[in-house]
């Protein structure tokens, strides 16, 4: 078998990255912009470091979706020959579609938000009472959105530490032995 450190390295730091980077700016820069000078500065602070995240998270994702392919080129004869591994990988690339979905929605919401950069805010994801109601609308979704990112990519990453459990020798045996008793 032969190594895949290259797909795996750039499967796992693109993930760590996404995951620990949405997770972060939703527990500290989403709250930290509250403490800007005044409400109307709230905003601009939550949009500029949204704006400085989003080419390091668009790197991240792609790190991850190359890896990801890599992973998938490199375990393809276990996709049919061991038991577990197919229905897996479809776990994880559904779990992949749905985070690259959110954050893809989110983003055009944080847009929508960044667009009217001097709007007064509470927090990055919090409106004031005197905040335009179509952006208000959007912070209320990014308020949820913000946990459902580091959620979906949080379970990414424990599929994917279920994957390499299904790696282990032992497991491999076990699932090719599975997968010839059912045939």
């Amino acid at each position: 078998m032969a190594r895949d450190t290259l797909s795996r390295s750039l499967h796992d730091v693109g993930l760590a990255a996404w995951f620990g980077g949405t997770l972060a700016n939703a527990v500290s820069l989403n709250p930290a912009a509250s403490e800007a000078d005044g409400a109307r500065s709230t905003g601009r602070v939550a949009n500029s470091g949204w704006d400085r995240w989003t080419p390091v998270n668009a790197a991240a994702i792609g790190a991850h979706l190359a890896g990801s392919a890599g992973e998938l080129i490199g375990n393809k004869s276990r996709l049919t020959a061991q038991r577990g591994v197919a229905s897996m990988a479809v776990a994880k690339t559904a779990l992949t579609a749905a985070a690259l979905g959110v954050t893809g929605y989110s983003r055009l919401l944080g847009r929508k938000v960044a667009k009217e950069t001097s709007v007064p805010a509470e927090s990055g994801t919090e409106p004031a009472i005197t905040t335009p109601e179509d952006t208000a609308k959007a912070q209320r979704q990014l308020s949820a959105l913000q946990w459902a990112v580091p959620a979906l990519t949080g379970a990414l990453i424990v599929v994917s530490a279920f994957a390499g459990e299904q790696q282990r020798p032992s497991e491999v045996r076990k699932g090719i032995l599975g997968r010839l008793r059912l045939s």
